[in-house]
């Protein structure tokens, strides 16, 4: 099985990229927050990958941080999610704040998660509250405070903004002025993205 991925980006469009090693490319799907740190085509870059392997193909998964991967793991093997759900859970929240909504029980922060209802953030915290330990104490950084937390999803919603082609002054204030509603628990990136883009689509559009 392939567990890591070392070579060059020659294609990258979500939810995936090509990495070329040795003349070979390898399609690996990706989450959001692994995609907008995907360097630019043609860069080096190194990913940590799962196989994923059914009776008629072999897909790769891949990861910016061991965390991501082990978390991923663990989200497939609750019955009834998929890779393509696990995807779509890790492109909605960091890890270490879907690490910390799970251990805190906080369902309601995970129903912020785009496709998770009350039912499958109750069946998160049941099966994965008592086997996230062992991930946390393998890693350097447990948690993120969460004025950092906020700066990474900033970074990463003007990463998007601009690759949609807004320009990176129009985009910093539509972020800014979406950011500012946020009173204490942090949305998902997917939804910051939809709420700044209605708020371009309302007048800020011109700097496109």
């Amino acid at each position: 099985m392939i567990a890591l991925l070392r070579g060059t980006i020659v294609h990258k469009t979500l939810p995936q990229c090509v990495i070329e090693v040795n003349g070979v490319g390898y399609e690996v799907k990706v989450p959001l927050s692994t995609y907008y740190e995907l360097p630019d085509c043609g860069f080096l870059v190194t990913l940590h990958i799962h196989t994923y392997v059914k009776e008629d193909s072999i897909d790769l998964y891949g990861f910016s941080t061991e965390l991501e991967r082990e978390i991923f793991r663990l989200l497939i093997s609750i019955s009834g999610i998929g890779p393509k759900q696990a995807i779509n859970i890790l492109s909605g929240i960091t890890p270490q704040a879907l690490v910390s909504a799970i251990r805190e029980g906080n369902t309601n922060k995970l129903t912020l998660i785009p496709g998770i209802g009350k039912k499958m953030a109750g069946r998160l915290v049941l099966e994965l509250k008592d086997r996230l330990p062992e991930i946390i104490h393998t890693t350097k950084e447990a948690t993120l405070l969460p004025s950092t937390e906020l700066e990474l999803i900033k970074r990463d919603l003007l990463s998007a903004l601009v690759n949609l082609g807004y320009k990176a002054n129009v985009a910093k204030k539509a972020i800014e002025h979406t950011c500012s509603n946020i009173s204490s628990s942090i949305p998902p990136l997917e939804s910051l993205l939809k709420e700044t883009l209605r708020y371009l689509s309302g007048g800020l559009n011109i700097g496109r």
